[in-house]
């Protein structure tokens, strides 16, 4: 499903799909990235102060720092294997999702329908994440795209060689544009540019005023901004078990940046769970009386 061509499907005028786009990690389930690298071997607190930390002290964008790091690590280790795609790949099979998690997509949708059967729910994740864990952990199928930091890889042996896509920050918004153009089939992968492309209001597949973004940190900010302002739904999310995240936490809710603030466990009746079905609610009645009202 991660790679599924909706823009092939007809455009509907009172465009009643509402999108529900995930980050990932510290989201959907504990750093992947951070996972990783424990499960290589290397010490990911090390990783991040003694070679990730400098570089951004030095100017480095955060996200190409770790990427280059890695692949540094990966050239100089000589007691490891080489960090390799299908190392990443396996890796992504065993990632551990926050509780509920599993259940949480077909819930969201089947509550949408409920409010009005012509209302349809679509999952995306934006992450500055790696593509290769994400697209094998157990819920990817349920995305209809997943759009995060990937490596070019070597032809033969598969290690890991350059950063081939980076989505780091204000990047992380060039995905929403396309989700509500509808430029999100594969068809899109190697044309960047066509994002830019104008589309009228009334041409969009999915206005931002019928998505819900749900992340945790830094990067997810100018989603939330843009979001908001449209007049979409931010949710943040934060690990009530880490208290260093608890400080950013707070200052989401003091300076505006989201709509709801909640700890990341999507299990049944949990204040994630309620935020998220009363987001969709909130949608799908929207989208029903647009409906009604064109109808009448």
């Amino acid at each position: 499903m991660a790679g599924r061509d909706v823009n092939s499907e007809k455009r509907d005028s009172m465009q009643e799909i509402i999108a529900v786009i995930f980050d990932f990690d510290e989201t959907l389930a504990p750093d992947t990235t951070w996972g990783f690298l424990e499960h290589w071997g290397a010490d990911p607190p090390a990783f991040w102060r003694e070679k990730v930390d400098p570089l951004v002290a030095e100017g480095w964008d955060p996200i190409p720092a770790y990427l280059y790091t890695m692949i540094e690590a990966s050239r100089a280790s000589s007691v490891r294997e080489r960090i390799t795609k299908s190392r990443l790949a396996g890796y992504g099979k065993l990632v551990r999702l926050y509780d509920g998690v599993t259940r949480i997509f077909g819930k969201l949708a089947r509550q949408a329908q409920s409010v009005y059967p012509d209302a349809s729910l679509e999952f995306y994740v934006v992450s500055s994440g790696l593509r290769d864990i994400l697209l094998n952990t157990r819920i990817s199928r349920n995305f209809t795209r997943i759009w995060s930091c990937d490596f070019f890889y070597h032809h033969e042996t598969g290690e890991i060689l350059f950063p081939k896509n980076i989505i780091s920050f204000t990047d992380k918004t060039r995905y929403l544009f396309q989700i509500s153009k509808g430029f999100v089939g594969p068809e899109y992968d190697n044309r960047p540019f066509e994002v830019n492309r104008r589309v009228p209001a009334e041409k969009l597949r999915i206005p931002f005023n019928q998505m819900i973004y749900v992340g945790d940190g830094y990067t997810d900010i100018p989603c939330f901004s843009l979001i908001l302002k449209q007049r979409g739904i931010a949710i943040g999310v934060y690990d009530s078990q880490r208290r260093e995240k608890w400080r950013q936490a707070w200052e989401f809710i003091e300076e505006g940046r989201v709509s709801n603030l909640v700890p990341a466990d999507y299990s049944k009746n949990s204040a994630l769970e309620q935020s998220l079905l009363m987001a969709v609610t909130k949608m799908a009645n929207d989208i029903a009386l647009r409906r009604r009202t064109y109808q009448g």
